[in-house]
């Protein structure tokens, strides 16, 4: 096949995307959607199986793709392509997600956890592109990792590994001493604005009490950056307590697996500076006196195109582990 296409593919807890590109990451396409979702996963696969129809039934694309690759918001067994579970959407317990783009498409497939998807993307396009030893996490609607040393993929004993969302840390929410929780839900954006939406938990001193004409359900993670650059006591506290739970799970890591980057993407990592400062000075002020001065933190260069870029070049081969 002369200058084949690729399609990737994101599958989210709250976005779904779908790319077709060149096999050097290259997005020449692409479609978003946020679905309401009625049926959970069937909602998703309905919304796929349309959408990739119509690139592979399309000039140029037609009879020019050849693989397909997949990055599923949640942890999987890399060898069978099967979803072990999503933890925000309904319907993909045990779900053979491989089997199905296999059957359906007649092509290729790969399928990688999301962030490990998009870790390939900025191992390989964006902001890990000279790095020897990664970690790339998101900030999303969960939080995961891909790690990759000597620029290979570790994948544990088959199912992932360093999924920074599910290190425990202590948990200030609690009144009890002593209390962890996981990071992921502290810091990633569904459980920051499911806290910032909780009743009274927003004090009236808040500028931000008065978003939305007090309707606190709207609030988001932007208008909490927003709050914190204009000064607001009560967003600088919060922002601080989220980068420091977040900087303990990155110290371990990097206590741990010595890795020369971390670089952060997803939807929350758009905050920029307001969010990344705290985590840098945090991270500096608790990594262990190996680890110091060795080390960055780095946004995602390709944030919403991650996963897709990554999809993109695991299925054309460039999927590489231990």
């Amino acid at each position: 096949m002369n200058n084949p296409y690729y399609i990737g593919v994101e599958i989210g807890g709250t976005k779904q995307q779908l790319a077709v590109g060149l096999s050097d990451g290259t997005i020449l396409d692409s479609r978003q959607v946020k679905l309401v979702y009625r049926r959970g996963a069937e909602d998703i696969l309905e919304w796929l199986s349309e959408n990739i129809r119509e690139y592979l039934e399309t000039a140029p694309y037609a009879g020019c793709v050849a693989g397909i690759g997949v990055g599923f918001g949640g942890p999987i067994e890399t060898a069978t392509g099967r979803v072990l579970a999503s933890l925000q959407v309904p319907g993909w317990k045990d779900f053979e997600l491989k089997r199905w783009f296999e059957t359906k498409f007649e092509l290729p497939v790969i399928v990688a956890n999301d962030t490990v998807t998009g870790g390939f993307g900025e191992l390989y396009k964006g902001a890990g592109r000279d790095s020897e030893n990664l970690l790339y996490t998101n900030i999303g609607t969960g939080i995961g990792g891909g790690l990759y040393i000597h620029r290979k993929y570790y994948d544990g004993s088959g199912f992932g590994a360093s999924y920074l969302g599910n290190m425990l840390v202590p948990d200030w929410r609690s009144l009890i001493p002593g209390s962890y929780t996981r990071t992921e839900l502290l810091c990633s954006g569904l459980s920051i604005e499911k806290r910032l939406r909780g009743e009274r938990y927003i004090p009236n001193i808040s500028s931000l009490s008065k978003y939305y004409d007090g309707d606190m359900s709207r609030i988001t993670c932007a208008d909490l950056a927003e709050a914190a650059r204009a000064g607001d006591m009560f967003a600088c506290v919060e922002l601080d307590k989220i980068a420091e739970s977040f900087s303990i799970a990155l110290v371990n890591i990097l206590a741990v697996q010595g890795v020369d980057t971390i670089v952060i993407g997803g939807g929350v990592a758009k905050m920029g500076d307001i969010l990344f400062d705290r985590i840098r000075e945090t991270t500096d002020r608790l990594a262990f006196i190996a680890n110091k001065d060795r080390y960055r933190i780095l946004q995602s260069e390709l944030l919403d195109d991650a996963v897709l870029v990554g999809a993109l070049l695991i299925a054309s081969g460039k999927y590489e582990k231990i």
